[in-house]
């Protein structure tokens, strides 16, 4: 069942978006490291993670001298290169277009709302928290946020909920559980599920390495395989 899902996930031609200017992290996630960013005739190529081109990502962190320099810019600059990166980057047919945004509601998220409006229909919005008082208040902002820009909201996913030891594979609740269930419940958002805090995920995404490939059989992987479902049927049947 596993190995059938993963075949289904390599099936869609996505894309993923890093407009998290300040933070550009899903480069070295995905173990793309520093590659030079071309240009053809449709705009900038955007970098690809696989040989079959079924992964595209296009992150400021491929267009750093240094990575660890520092973005110090004005909202109108950052809203110029993010109106690049949705309308100047040769995508191609894509299934999904991920954008990886910075928490809150900034400059990006307006900027990145806007100018996907103008060429695109917008599916809506994943919010992500943890079970903590203080990051669902957070996301109830967000939440507003959206309601505002009339973004449709498709679901909230409670991550860290729980730590799995890596020697027992025992679930421990170090900071609490329920915080985004009960923040869905109240605002009336769908509850995707929740990802626990892994050993294992953590050193996958620190190393660039893929980890549903290499741990198919763990919870962790049952629980985003969960999640990336229910949001495939919530896009394909709004």
């Amino acid at each position: 069942m596993c190995q059938f899902k993963l075949e289904i996930y390599f099936a869609l031609a996505v894309g993923i978006l890093d407009v998290d200017l300040c933070g550009p992290s899903i480069p070295r996630m995905l173990s793309v490291g520093k590659p030079e960013v071309h240009q053809c005739d449709s705009g900038w190529v955007p970098v690809y993670t696989d040989a079959q081109k079924s992964l595209a990502l296009m992150s400021i962190g491929f267009l750093l001298e240094d990575p660890d320099e520092a973005v110090v810019w004005r909202g109108p600059k950052k809203t110029a290169l993010i109106g690049q990166f949705v309308s100047d980057v040769a995508w191609g047919e894509l299934d999904v277009l991920l954008v990886d945004t910075p928490p809150g509601t900034s400059d990006e998220h307006l900027a990145v709302l806007e100018n996907l409006k103008k060429q695109h229909k917008v599916d809506g919005a994943i919010l992500i928290t943890t079970p903590q008082a203080v990051s669902t208040g957070d996301v109830r902002r967000e939440i507003t946020f959206c309601k505002k820009t009339g973004l449709r909201i498709l679901g909230i996913v409670e991550n860290m909920s729980g730590f799995v030891c890596p020697h027992c594979s025992e679930c421990s609740n170090i900071f609490s559980k329920g915080g985004g269930e009960e923040l869905a419940k109240l605002t009336g958002s769908v509850y995707l599920g929740s990802v626990p805090l892994d050993p294992l995920l953590t050193t996958s995404i620190e190393e660039g390495k893929d980890f549903i490939q290499t741990f198919p059989d763990s919870a962790t992987f049952s629980a985003i395989n969960s999640i990336a479902q229910t949001l495939l049927t919530s896009i394909q049947d709004p």
